[in-house]
């Protein structure tokens, strides 16, 4: 599983041209479900977004997580993250999974952070979506 996460004052996902998930300041998770990964794997990454200290306290310094500071999290599904560009120009995707697999993986990361207290938006698994967000700091994190 990969994850990267942005902090951000504001963010949004269309489909078609309608938005489908919008935040305020918080958290972007896209989120790239790779072949063998489970339901703990999924569940640990949740976690982890949740308690990430990555917004700053009143002295400045990363020590808040988005749930503090009442923030959001935004989770874009996107298996381009599990991309091989190892050979050729062509990046390979075969390390990502199945999306028989990893839809209900990454609705799964979506309900945890939920059951962690977060409000969550989420994009369209599977869709073309138009990701727009407002980056903040800028801060942009790998899990």
């Amino acid at each position: 599983m990969r994850v990267v996460l942005q902090r951000v004052t504001e963010a949004s996902v269309a489909v078609d041209g309608e938005v489908v998930g919008a935040i305020g300041p918080g958290l972007v998770a896209l989120v790239g479900i790779a072949d063998g990964d489970d339901e703990t794997v999924v569940r640990r990454a949740a976690e982890k977004t949740a308690a990430l200290r990555v917004f700053r306290d009143d002295a400045g310094r990363f020590d808040r997580s988005v749930a503090d500071v009442g923030g959001a999290v935004l989770v874009v599904s996107q298996f381009t993250l599990l991309a091989d560009t190892r050979k050729g120009n062509r990046p390979s995707f075969t390390d990502a999974a199945d999306p028989a697999i990893a839809a209900p993986l990454v609705d799964l990361y979506a309900d945890t952070l939920r059951g962690l207290g977060l409000t969550v938006a989420t994009g369209r698994f599977g869709a073309d979506m138009a990701v727009a967000l407002v980056n903040d700091g800028p801060v942009t994190i790998v899990l």
